[in-house]
This record gives structure tokens, sequence and C-alpha cells, in this order.
């Protein structure tokens, strides 16, 4: 099933704006709730909806993080994704947006359909842990970031990384027909 509008809103679980109810945002907001009520998050340091942005040939391209954790300082430590399909294969593009990510590369990527989920070094791509409990805890985060810093990319690695991002958002794009960055 595609993501579509279901033509009415929602309050968004941590900024408390009126949101679009899609066919998957109310799975975005029980993750967030996850973050912060299971896994002691405090509200403030996880950031829904941030883009990820770049240039492209037509001017510049976005992509939406679901959502992201923050550092005390505001600097990205993991980019959370929702996935409505097998988790590892969305592995790929999620490693992209977190290498790519503004402030960042964030250090670690998670993705979950919210049955499942995987964490990864976002340095170089291994899979730290699957299931649902490789969704760390508040009290882990800063070490386990820690222990797998992301060193900068140089211009050729940043367009690949671009390329790679755009070119798994644009499939997703042009099969549902929709925009990939909601912000």
């Amino acid at each position: 099933m595609h993501e579509t509008s279901l033509g009415e809103t929602l309050r968004d679980y941590l900024t408390g704006e009126s949101i679009e109810a899609t066919t998957y945002e109310d799975l975005r907001q029980a993750l967030a709730r996850l973050l912060v009520e299971g896994l002691g998050y405090p509200a403030e340091r996880v950031v829904p909806r941030l883009a990820v942005r770049f240039p492209v040939d037509y001017g510049e391209y976005c992509r939406t993080v679901d959502l992201t954790v923050t550092a005390p300082d505001g600097s990205p430590l993991m980019l959370v994704f929702f996935c409505p399909g097998q988790v590892n294969t969305f592995a790929r593009e999620s490693l992209a947006a977190a290498r790519l990510m503004t402030g960042g590369p964030a250090p670690l990527v998670a993705v979950s359909d919210l049955r499942d989920a995987a964490l990864y070094a976002v340095a170089d791509g291994t899979q730290l842990a699957s299931g649902m409990r490789a969704l760390p805890r508040h009290a882990d985060i800063d070490h386990l970031a820690a222990a797998h810093p992301v060193p900068p990319m140089d211009d050729t690695r940043r367009a690949a990384e671009q390329r790679i991002l755009y070119a798994y958002s644009e499939f997703l794009k042009r099969c549902c027909d929709e925009s990939v960055c909601l912000l």
C-alpha cells in the first residue's frame, strides 16, 4: 500500500501541531511515542520531519527524515525512518540520508515498521542490531554514537551518496506519485 492522504489532520505527538493524516502517519506518531515514553528520550531531543537537502540538475532535492534524535548541541545522533515494508530493504537509502544530514553526518540510523527494526552504523553500514530491541534507549545513545564516529566525506563520496538517495527517493516518488519531501 502506498502512502496517501486521509483528508484530515491529526496532532503531532512531539510538536502539538496539526499535520496531515496519511495512511502511515499514525505509525510514525507511534514510533515517536515509543522513543519518548518507551525508550526514555526527552521529547526536545527527538525532532520530526527534518530535511536532507542537496543540489540536483534542476535545483534542490529534499528527502524528509521521519525522526532525528539529537545531541544536546543539536547535532544529529540517530536518524529514525518508518518503513512500510521489509526493514532491511530501506537500509541503503537511510544510510545515504544519514551521511548527508545537515549538521552531520549522523553516526546511527534506525529503520522500523513497528514490528521489526534494524540499527546501522553509518560509517560503514554495519548492522548493529535487529528486532525491536535494536532501537537504543536514551541512556545508551551518546555512548553508542561515540563508538561509531563517521569520518568526513570528500566531494566524490558526497556526490555518490546524493545520487543513491536521489535514486531511491525518486523510485518511491514515481511509484507512489507523491512527493518524498513532506515539509
